[in-house]
């Protein structure tokens, strides 16, 4: 089995586009309540959107490493679902890693556990779409 990079494209896509999703309109308020942006006046809140635009850039290329990742995987193990390893992905390397990133990332304890859920359901969320797009478009 070869990698479609159309479909990484697609998945890498749509990633970024549930990512928005899920930081902005779900879970937004939280998460600006996490990172104190309520705190803020309104002429930082507006610089710090400006600050984000090139980390934006990044994050999508990341997606796409992790997508073209994923896909690759399972061109090296065809013998299991995309999913599962999606999943294994996700609780083995995924989850483990936010976690740390959020004990040792100078997150206040009191929005550990609200974060730690953001984070990994999204996670799980975009690695999921992206393998039931890189499944279907194979």
């Amino acid at each position: 089995m070869i990698i479609n990079i159309t479909a990484v494209l697609v998945a890498t896509l749509a990633e970024f586009v549930i990512g928005a999703i899920w930081y902005m309109p779900i879970f937004g308020t939280l998460w600006g309540k996490i990172h104190g942006i309520e705190k803020l006046s309104k002429k930082e809140q507006e610089q710090a959107q400006k600050d984000m635009m090139p980390l934006l850039a990044v994050q999508i290329v990341i997606t796409f490493i992790t997508t073209i990742t994923l896909a690759k995987l399972w061109t090296l193990l065809p013998a299991y679902s995309i999913y599962s390893l999606a999943w294994l992905g996700w609780i083995g390397f995924v989850v483990p890693t936010q976690i740390a990133a959020i004990i040792f990332g100078g997150t206040n304890p009191k929005w550990f556990v609200q974060k730690a859920f953001i984070m990994s359901s999204g996670s799980l969320a975009c690695l999921t779409v992206a393998a039931a797009i890189i499944d279907a478009i194979k």
